[in-house]
């Protein structure tokens, strides 16, 4: 189990107020946990709640090693400007919380997500932090996942409101 105590006390002291929550945590680790030895992309990691869940979630070995275990890799740049730079890689996993790779270039981003992928997004329950007008860019959003055929999609009304969508594999 992860210690979530110091995320959240870095997240109170900075004024980060969108920090990660018990059942997202909780689908993080079991999809990191079905893919053994897979990619996994997290756009907008924050305080790096979701990307602990993430790694516990994988193989034993790489938790034992975080500290020099080269799939781990932390960027800090624009989300657009990487999903732009990195096409053509395949990921297994995308967990997109930011707003690229979620309502900015979410083809970019699908674009990346590996035959069997999925591609996780959290944040889309009314949240007191939403800017005004974000509820139709959820609504969107999910209508458009919801209409792309190379896509399984299901909405989550737990946690902050989630959606897991998987890539079907073409025969």
């Amino acid at each position: 189990m992860i210690d979530t105590a110091p995320f959240r006390h870095t997240a109170a002291r900075l004024g980060f107020d969108a920090s990660g929550d018990a059942a997202t945590s909780a689908i993080l680790r079991t999809l990191a946990a079905s893919k053994p030895a897979g990619r996994m992309l997290e756009l907008g990691t924050g305080v790096g709640f979701g990307t602990a869940h993430l790694l516990a979630g994988m193989d034993r070995a790489a938790r034992n090693l975080l500290g020099t275990d080269p799939r781990v890799t932390f960027t800090v740049q624009d989300g657009t400007d990487w999903l732009h730079a990195h096409q053509g890689q395949h990921d297994d996993l995308i967990f997109a919380d930011t707003w690229p790779g979620k309502f900015w270039t979410l083809d970019e981003t699908l674009s990346l997500l590996a035959p069997g992928g999925i591609y996780v997004i959290d944040d889309l329950l009314p949240q007191a932090n939403w800017p005004d007008g974000h509820q139709e860019k959820v609504d969107a959003l999910r209508a458009d996942l919801n209409s792309l055929t190379d896509l399984h999609c299901a909405f989550l009304d737990d946690a902050t409101g989630l959606m897991l969508c998987t890539r079907i594999r073409k025969e």
